[in-house]
């Protein structure tokens, strides 16, 4: 008995050896998955590129410690601290993480978190006997060893907690681009033949989704929120003899409005009335318009000087019913494709919200368009990449494809989805061409929630979207998908 205490310590250094080099190799055979796990870690993603490769390097170093004879303590002291490390990030992770990711890669693979934890606890407890069993053959007193032994722990568990702390601030309000996937926070469950692939959201409440067609604009298809039931209404205009380019339809019951910003005119119906009449005409020019209420809007629309994109509002009224704010659209090169982006509103709330097409910036605005935030996505690019010209006519023409950041979005109460063109750092480039990834925003306060992955149909991508409280429906060609939400809003 009295031996096989004696090799104690020599059987825990050679274990903890092998321990450290089996899991640094797998580490660094599969370095590219292991660095895509740390940066959907809840706890660590802003320091995944940092930290992928110090743990590696701490691994192999303190094995080979510990396969000197000389070493021994020293090396069963790293391993006490690095396992106190591994131990307290699997118990913020289980009691103080917004989500809990997959346990996966390494040693123990099939292992789940709490199972992790026991494991790891226990090889606490192997260092601290050897470096016990050691010290008292070196015949050192035991309150050292107790002090140097509680002191690491300590250490190690106050580095842990300081980098969960910083990076949940570095994710949410300072975010490097780096994307955290969370775990299935949507889920599909329905599917819709529309036959069509020419179908948009016209809108949404909580009982039916509105859907417009651009080869049949006077066709309003409406179903319910189930998917189960759906009809088709056809509305006819008080006065059609114009050239419309894109005849749109937006709801905001009890009315439905018609529009085509290169005809300035608006017509409004009521639902049970399929007589839509005109409500303004003349009154401007815009290619963007959100319904405020039945005779307020916010348009987008170009500055008759310098034909740069400008919002406005048009008040039905007011005697005065075209007001411009021009500080809203921040020009940085030619003040139109720069400043291209997309205006929306929730049917939840007043708020409307102006995204940037080519440029990591979106705008919360008030219904009075009054600006109430500034807010940015998380990639980095604050500098719109357009290369345009300006034709005699004033108009401005774009001379090489442009860097398109944000391609689309939907407003549900205070988050915004946003569908990103541009992947991040320590991400799938296989996965980006099987899916959309959509990214969550507060838009209260400069904070990013996380992303998900919206799969593609057949190699078909995503082109519309729109949400309730309770489902995410999006358009994939010809097919209208629900998805609910894992967790409520």
């Amino acid at each position: 008995m009295r031996k096989l205490v004696s090799i104690a310590p020599i059987i825990a250094a050679y274990f903890f050896a092998l321990l450290f080099i089996y899991a640094s190799l797998n580490k660094v055979l599969d370095f590219e998955n292991f660095q895509i796990q740390l940066a959907q870690s809840p706890l660590l993603s802003a320091y995944a590129g940092f930290i992928s490769y110090v743990v590696i390097i701490c691994e192999l170093i303190i094995a080979g410690v510990l396969c000197i004879k000389n070493g021994r303590l020293i090396g069963l002291y790293l391993s006490l601290g690095i396992m106190v490390s591994f131990t307290v990030y699997i118990y913020l992770i289980l009691n103080y993480s917004d989500f809990v990711p997959c346990s996966c890669g390494g040693i123990l693979e099939k292992l789940g978190w709490t199972e992790h934890l026991i494991f790891n606890i226990v090889c606490i407890l192997i260092a601290f006997a050897g470096i016990y069993i050691l010290q008292q053959q070196n015949k050192r007193e035991l309150y050292k060893t107790i002090v140097t032994s509680i002191t690491i722990s300590v250490v190690s568990a106050g580095v842990i907690i300081c980098l969960f702390l910083s990076s949940e601030n570095i994710i949410k309000r300072e975010n490097n681009f780096t994307r955290r996937f969370l775990l299935h926070p949507v889920i599909k469950d329905k599917t819709l033949d529309l036959k069509l692939n020419s179908y948009y959201f016209a809108g949404i409440d909580s009982s039916k989704i509105y859907l417009g067609n651009v080869t049949a604009p006077l066709i309003l298809t409406l179903i319910d929120t189930a998917l189960n039931g759906t009809s088709q209404m056809k509305i006819h205009l008080d006065k059609s003899d114009y050239k419309f380019r894109n005849l749109q339809i937006q709801i905001k019951a009890p009315f439905y409005y018609l529009f085509d910003g290169s005809v300035p005119i608006i017509y409004r119906g009521k639902f049970g009335d399929s007589v839509a009449r005109t409500i303004s005409y003349k009154d401007a020019y815009f290619n963007q318009l959100v319904v405020i209420d039945s005779s307020k809007f916010a348009i987008r629309t170009q500055n008759s000087n310098n034909r740069q994109y400008t919002l406005a509002k048009l008040d039905l009224k007011a005697n005065l019913k075209v007001q411009i704010f021009p500080s809203i659209l921040e020009k940085q090169v030619d003040g139109v494709f720069d400043s291209d982006g997309k205006l929306i509103k929730s049917s939840y709330t007043t708020d409307l919200v102006y995204t940037y097409s080519y440029r990591n910036e979106f705008i919360v605005i008030d219904s009075g368009l009054n600006i109430k935030k500034r807010l940015r996505t998380i990639d980095t690019t604050k500098m719109a990449k357009i290369v345009s010209r300006r034709l005699t006519d004033g108009r401005h023409k774009m001379s090489a494809p442009p860097l398109t950041v944000n391609k689309n979005q939907t407003l549900n109460g205070k988050l915004l989805f946003n569908q990103s063109n541009l992947m991040g750092k320590y991400e799938s480039s296989k996965t980006w061409k099987k899916a959309s990834v959509i990214d969550m925003y507060r838009i209260d306060r400069q904070e990013y929630i996380g992303s998900f992955y919206i799969y593609n149909q057949k190699e078909n991508t995503m082109s519309n979207m729109m949400g309730t409280d309770k489902y995410l429906f999006v358009i994939i060609r010809n097919e209208l998908i629900r998805y609910h939400y894992r967790i409520p809003l």
